[in-house]
């Protein structure tokens, strides 16, 4: 319930500071603000945007472009900043068509400001951004790591230019390799010899019975035997020795 009653108040307090100028005094123009009352008018307005973050109710203000902003600034700041401790005072610049108010923050890791638009009659927000404020040796560290970073990204960027140069060279090289390789004629495939045909082993017998039947009777003879039915000749072969050598 507290909660809650602390939202209404904070949402009441920042339409009533947004509206204060014309409900209350309708000034014409900004003289008619003093440098007091406008920083506390930018106090208060650190103080209610810390609240609104903390709480969780940004989304309340998202029709609201220009504070919701601010809100979403603010968050990421306090990253840097640490513990919100409070405000220390700040600056007013007043114009003839806005006024800026710089309130000095102070934070438990960083101090920061942050900057207040309004309109020349504070009918409104123009603009809610917070500055951190960091020390020359973190200033000049940033300013050496994004050096090097802008370099390396340059230096990236050439070498991938050069390897896409250099394969400009490579590319035709390739295609005409894969052109020869089409263009080759595929070797014929060469008949396989046949074999020639075994010659028979053995000599068909059928149509010489009549020196079938000499030939056995020789070897009888030979033998000393008086009857050829011991003998069965089954093939008859051209000898390739000479006839000194049958001799």
């Amino acid at each position: 319930m507290r909660k809650l009653l602390a939202i209404l108040g904070v949402i009441t307090c920042m339409a009533g500071l947004c509206a204060c100028g014309q409900e209350e005094t309708a000034p014409s123009s900004s003289s008619n603000f003093d440098e007091a009352s406008l920083l506390q008018y930018g106090e208060a307005t650190v103080q209610q945007v810390d609240m609104i973050v903390s709480q969780g109710t940004m989304e309340q203000y998202a029709s609201d472009p220009v504070i919701y902003n601010g809100l979403v600034d603010w968050q990421n700041a306090l990253d840097d900043i640490g513990n919100f401790e409070g405000t220390d005072g700040g600056s007013v610049e007043i114009g003839e068509e806005e006024i800026v108010i710089s309130i000095n923050i102070t934070g438990s890791d960083h101090n920061a400001v942050m900057e207040i638009v309004c309109p020349a009659d504070m009918s409104g927000y123009e603009g809610i951004s917070t500055n951190i404020e960091y020390s020359t040796s973190e200033n000049m560290g940033r300013a050496a790591m994004n050096t090097l970073i802008g370099m390396g990204t340059v230096f990236v960027v050439l070498i991938i230019i050069s390897l896409i140069i250099s394969a400009f060279g490579v590319i035709p090289k390739l295609e005409a390799k894969l052109k020869a390789k089409e263009k080759q004629p595929i070797p014929e495939a060469k008949p396989v010899p046949v074999a020639a045909p075994v010659a028979a082993a053995e000599e068909e017998l059928s149509d010489d019975t009549e020196l079938v039947a000499v030939i056995a009777a020789a070897i009888a003879a030979y033998e000393g035997s008086g009857s050829t039915d011991g003998f069965v000749v089954r093939s008859i072969r051209k000898s390739k020795k000479s006839k000194w050598q049958n001799a």
